[in-house]
């Protein structure tokens, strides 16, 4: 459970010295300029310059599903939220037009997904009011919401609402999930057929285990995704529909300004929830000190928050914070690594087998392969992990080697460990033929996590302190994302994630059919990843499970870094009675505003 207000009695192993003197700095020295947020009357603002155990979803699906009543509840509204993000990107929302970092901004406002994961990682009601699966785990039948209300006027969500908006997220191949959600509602043996206003019939054509369908009908994070209204982007065209988008969440997009802020109004009468306050603004604020400037002087009510800069929060007249355990897991990705046929059965042209970390064989028996293994370890414990969850993370978290198994430590291999030996990770590069380092480009993945920059900071030098080159890049994610889709980009990266509701479903991103990559593709991981995702036995999908990620840590395909817990800070002018998330899949920075009342 959430552990609510001052969270003293939450902090854990808290090197209390060092972070009083980081955040002592933060507000004494600031950083380069950055618009936030000044509040003036209700429902208005202004900018002005500042220095600145848990049941397992590899189960099999019943064959009748009934999630509990959504609650609906009417109220009045009172004024403006303003919430400091790292960066939002330019608003698009239209499904075939939407990526991340947008999608889990705008799922946490704007739009809603067909089901939201509850706490203990089964799927809920949302905008599927239930759902049902055959006996042969072929024939899915979605019934609706009634009387849900799409934006700007374009009247009665419905079921052909529901299938164009999924058919665009494949289409526009945008959405890191955008080929499994092609291969879900248009499989080549199967089809969807729409029944009703409110019903909706799929033939996945093969069987599908519910984990791999909820990761990208949730209502949260980057895998997440919303239902538009056909009607209007018919009439309108896709790209003027995608700025001023009729999804149905508990905000309607108003206005936007790339890089600058999203300004978003309560939806009266909303089905599901109506907000409390009439306005809900996101302000792109990428520098730390200025988005805590603008929360000491209470013109942010809420922020994307390191941990480092608690005590400061602390520290604010009337301030409150709201803690989530197992909130994110950071990853860390080698690509490069295509090994095989790319997804249209051609030789991968990127391929470069001159990076120390890639096999020119893709043999697992050969010399070549030995080779790129050791370079993969040595730069795997070259990393002190256990001190960047003491010192960048306050102690908010602790060490992971491999990632996607946060929430299912249970039935994680103990052997999965990379203990900390820079001496050995010297030893292993001079052996794999590099006495002298190689160079290695690093990139954090920049999308609101705490810490994501500076972890990834610390690993560079860490690498640096074994002699290898490393050229850190530090640039939006919106720049970063098209490099990695396109298989383009051959360097490393530090990739911060939710909560799995089943570890085959990250590993999804090594197959090549995926639209997204975590830079690891291999004949093996499609054929293995394949066979895992589509095991509907629970246990056998489980050693399934193990038998994929086994692999993946025994030949040090990719890794993780830790996993962290969240923390919201909450303003005076913000009560947190009665404000839980919306979806726990996605508890990184504050969500579902729709609860937040006024203090």
């Amino acid at each position: 459970m959430p552990k609510i207000g001052t969270l003293r009695s939450y902090i854990r192993h808290w090197p209390q010295a060092i972070v009083l003197m980081v955040a002592a700095l933060l507000v004494a020295c600031g950083s380069s300029a950055t618009a936030t947020p000044t509040s003036t009357s209700a429902g208005t603002t202004a900018t002005e310059t500042v220095a600145t155990e848990v049941p397992t979803s590899g189960d099999a699906p019943t064959s009748k599903v009934e999630p509990t009543e959504v609650p609906h509840a009417h109220v009045e509204g009172a004024g403006t939220i303003n919430m400091g993000q790292k960066e939002t990107g330019i608003f698009e929302a239209h499904p075939s037009m939407s990526s991340s970092p947008r999608i889990q901004f705008t799922s946490s406002s704007v739009g809603e997904g067909l089901i939201a994961t509850q706490e203990d990682f089964s799927a809920g009601p949302m905008l599927a009011e239930s759902w049902s699966v055959s006996d042969d785990f072929l024939t899915w039948t979605w019934k609706f919401q009634e009387g849900v209300q799409l934006h700007k006027g374009y009247g009665e969500m419905t079921a052909e609402d529901v299938l164009y908006s999924y058919m665009q997220w494949h289409e526009g191949a945008k959405h890191a999930r955008a080929g499994i959600i092609g291969d879900y509602f248009n499989h080549e043996d199967g089809g969807s057929t729409v029944v009703g206003d409110y019903t909706l019939e799929v033939d996945t054509g093969v069987p599908w285990v519910p984990a791999q369908v909820f990761e990208f009908m949730r209502n949260a994070g980057g895998s997440s995704s919303w239902v538009v209204s056909k009607k209007q982007s018919e009439e309108l065209g896709v790209e003027v529909a995608s700025k001023d988008i009729a999804a149905t969440g508990p905000w309607e997009i108003e206005s936007s300004e790339s890089g600058v802020y999203w300004k978003m109004t309560a939806v009266k009468d909303h089905w599901r929830q109506s907000p409390h306050f009439d306005e809900l603004v996101y302000w792109t604020i990428p520098e730390e000190s200025a988005r805590v400037a603008g929360f000491q002087t209470g013109t942010l009510d809420s922020f994307d928050m390191a941990f480092d800069s608690l005590a400061t929060v602390e520290a604010v007249e009337g301030a409150l914070v709201k803690g989530f355990p197992n909130a994110g897991q950071a990853g860390l990705n080698l690509y490069g690594q295509l090994y095989g046929l790319d997804k249209d059965g051609n030789e991968y042209t990127q391929a470069n087998p001159d990076l120390a970390w890639v096999s020119s064989d893709l043999d697992t028996e050969s010399e070549e392969w030995a080779n790129a293994v050791k370079v993969k370890k040595a730069l795997n414990i070259a990393i002190d992990r256990q001190t960047i969850v003491d010192t960048l993370l306050s102690g908010f978290g602790k060490p992971l080697s491999v990632r996607d198994w946060m929430g299912h430590d249970a039935r994680a291999n103990p052997d999965w460990q990379y203990e900390y030996d820079p001496d050995l990770a010297k030893q292993l590069i001079a052996e794999a033929g590099y006495p002298d380092g190689f160079e290695i480009t690093l990139t954090p993945s920049i999308r609101g996590a705490v810490a994501e920059v500076e972890a990834c900071e610390a690993v560079a030098q860490y690498w640096e302190a074994v002699g290898l080159e490393v050229k850190f890049q530090n640039i939006p994610y919106a720049t970063l994302r098209p490099e990695l889709i396109s298989r383009n980009y051959m360097g490393a990266t530090c990739h911060t994630v939710g909560v799995r509701l089943s570890p085959i479903v990250g590993a999804s991103n090594y197959q090549t059919k995926s639209t997204f990559s975590y830079g690891t593709h291999h004949p093996w991981i499609d054929e293995n990843v394949g066979d895992a995702a589509t095991e509907v036995d629970p246990e056998l999908a489980w050693e399934k499970n193990l038998k994929v990620y086994n692999w993946i840590f025994d030949n040090a395909m990719a890794s993780a870094l830790y996993t962290h817990d969240a923390i919201w800070p909450i303003g005076k002018r913000l009560s947190i009675d009665g404000w839980e998330p919306t979806d726990w899949s996605e508890v990184r920075t504050a969500v579902a505003f729709e609860y937040a009342q006024p203090r």
